[in-house]
């Protein structure tokens, strides 16, 4: 019977210890953010999918078709094709295909890059049911941003 009186006031005692830090958290500021309304700040080293760096002199990505991205991609995510046109002495970008689903975000395409062609991006908010919304046309998308 002395058993049964321990398990009560032990039980007892934990009920009071549970409410008294509810009680002292209850009083303290919230740190939820209400997501739709409030935008979080990202930090300077989140990353994103990767992106293509536009040339400011030119308006063109700066990429140079060597596929170094390509090869150091470990999951084989990065698809790209370039053409060189008559007269030109550099191949021109004609496809740059992410497959994001495939993407660990490692980085080494960014490391691998010496062209300064890509970057990690700052989009955050991705969300779909569709796994086609993740493979992106990375060169489509710049000329989007126009």
């Amino acid at each position: 019977m002395s058993g049964y009186w321990e398990d009560v006031f032990g039980g007892a005692k934990s009920l009071v210890t549970g409410l008294a830090i509810t009680g002292s958290e209850f009083f303290k500021p919230v740190v939820t953010k209400q997501y739709p309304w409030e935008v979080p700040t990202m930090v300077p080293r989140f990353r994103g999918h990767i992106e293509l760096v536009r040339n400011e002199e030119t308006g063109m990505p700066n990429c140079v078709c060597c596929g170094m991205c390509m090869r150091s991609c470990p999951s084989g995510c990065i698809s790209l094709a370039g053409k060189k046109p008559e007269g030109s002495k550099k191949k021109v970008l004609t496809k740059y295909i992410l497959d994001f689903t495939k993407c660990s975000l490692c980085g080494t395409c960014i490391e691998s890059c010496n062209f300064n062609a890509i970057r990690f991006s700052r989009d955050y908010n991705l969300a779909s049911t569709n796994k086609d919304d993740y493979i992106f046309d990375l060169l489509k998308r710049l000329e989007e941003q126009g």
